[in-house]
């Protein structure tokens, strides 16, 4: 089946560009922390630089794994769907489950050991720049260089493998477990259930996030920046819980919406209603990043300004431990920022490109361009709605218990401007990369389109 694999990957390139990306960007964040370690070790360093690697490697680089293992199985999900028609036909032609799964994960196993190869040189840059920052703040000696061996070309290629083939080894499931005749159904009908495993690791995720806030409130309350250990990753729970949910979310968002948007929308709106409900675990596929991005930004950046207003009030100078965590949580930031934003372009840009056929169709059934790519818009608009709201109701996990335990107010110490900022970003990056895509996919004649 790895010949197989082989030339599914080159007959449908572009429906594993999004996996792809999230691996490359998995493996070369992996390793670029994971060279913390190597740095460490090799530099022979002791005391506080010593831990600042080593938390940074650790802290940071989980955290991103993570992200990276739920993006990866997102995207997997996304190609693995757009392919439902394909994995119908081999069934009905005598491929066996056992055949179509081991396509699945030798697909993303080929992919992954691609990625990850290509994610040296770009992991062996960020973790220079990684020694740089800690330079100019002071909390590494200057003579400390940076150091890229073993422990991070170990773990970024096994992990990114690993979490590749048990991405594709869950997306599979589904696939192989279902009749040709089902598959022929979900291809031609994306109804977006949950299944009970993303359920269950929703609610898990979302009991996490309420427990550390619980023990923000409680516990930590007049600890000072120790709350930070607890409420800080209460965001990022909360946010992957959201995301998981986004199925659900998606549909129930569009059944409120449908008659205002169908009434202020005009024929743009009620094509966008139209094609939003048959299709919500794409539109889940593609809000997902906007969660992350908005969750864990507004989360972190709060976080941090109302450490801020904390050390201001008191009139104290922060010490070195509280400088490793400022810059932690900088990290944290630009890390997120980076990966969700480009997987958020690349993921409405899969997920566009996909839908030419539809949009052919749509054509020939009377719509003009205009009005096609005004469904988009719409669909962007409410995309970028939801993933506002649900990203900042994950935020709130964070600043309101932190703001109670730190400053006896739950009301946020950052600037509106810092959360305007925040939500353009997720705006522009979502209505220009879909509007755009959309542009170029009807530039295809309506005809060709829907015959492919």
């Amino acid at each position: 089946m790895f010949g197989l694999a082989i030339r599914s990957l080159r007959r449908r390139a572009s429906a594993f560009t999004a996996s792809f990306l999230a691996m490359f960007l998995g493996s070369a964040i992996i390793m670029a922390f994971a060279s913390m370690l190597d740095t460490a070790r090799e530099s022979g360093v002791t005391g506080p630089p010593r831990d600042t690697l080593v938390i940074m490697a650790n802290v940071v680089g989980g955290w991103g794994l993570l992200l990276v293992v739920f993006a990866v199985t997102s995207t997997l999900t996304l190609s693995v769907r757009q392919r439902a028609a394909e994995m119908a036909l081999l069934k009905s032609v005598g491929a066996t489950p056992g055949q179509v799964g081991r396509m699945i994960v030798g697909e993303a196993a080929g992919l992954a050991v691609v990625a990850a190869l290509l994610g040296i040189v770009p992991a062996m840059l960020i973790g220079r720049g990684l020694v740089w920052m800690l330079h100019d703040t002071g909390q590494v000696p200057a003579g400390v260089g940076h150091a890229f061996g073993p422990i991070a070309l170990s773990m970024g290629i096994g992990i990114t493998l690993v979490s590749a083939a048990g991405a594709a080894l869950i997306t599979a499931r589904r696939a192989v477990r279902v009749r040709a005749a089902e598959s022929m159904a979900d291809a031609a009908v994306d109804t977006g259930r949950l299944s009970k495993k993303r359920i269950v690791f929703a609610v898990l995720f979302l009991f996490v996030a309420v427990d550390e806030a619980v023990v923000t409130v409680t516990l930590m309350d007049g600890k000072g920046t120790d709350a930070m250990a607890t409420s800080g990753q209460a965001d990022i729970f909360a946010s992957l819980a959201l995301a998981l949910l986004s199925p659900a979310i998606m549909r129930g968002v569009t059944a409120l919406l449908a008659r205002p948007v169908r009434l202020l929308g005009g024929a743009a709106g009620d094509l966008a209603i139209t094609t939003m409900r048959r299709r919500p675990g794409a539109l889940a596929s593609a809000v997902t990043p906007v969660i992350l991005f908005v969750g864990i930004a507004v989360g972190t950046l709060f976080l941090q300004a109302a450490e801020n207003a904390a050390m201001d009030a008191a009139g104290l100078a922060k010490d070195a431990e509280q400088k490793s965590i400022e810059t932690l949580n900088l990290v944290v930031i630009g890390m997120v920022v980076l990966f969700a934003a480009i997987m958020l372009v690349n993921t409405l840009i899969a997920a566009t490109a996909h839908r030419g056929r539809e949009f052919g169709q749509t054509r020939l059934a009377g719509a003009t361009p205009r009005q096609v790519l005004g469904s988009v818009a719409v669909e962007s608009a409410v995309l970028t709605v939801t993933g506002v709201v649900c990203g900042t109701v994950a935020a709130v996990f964070t600043v309101v218990p932190f703001g109670l335990a730190r400053r006896d107010t739950p009301a946020p110490d950052g600037s509106v401007w810092t959360y305007v900022g925040v939500v353009a970003l997720a705006a522009v990056l979502t209505g220009a990369t879909a509007y755009g895509a959309a542009r170029r996919t009807i530039r295809v004649p309506a005809v060709e389109a829907a015959l492919r």
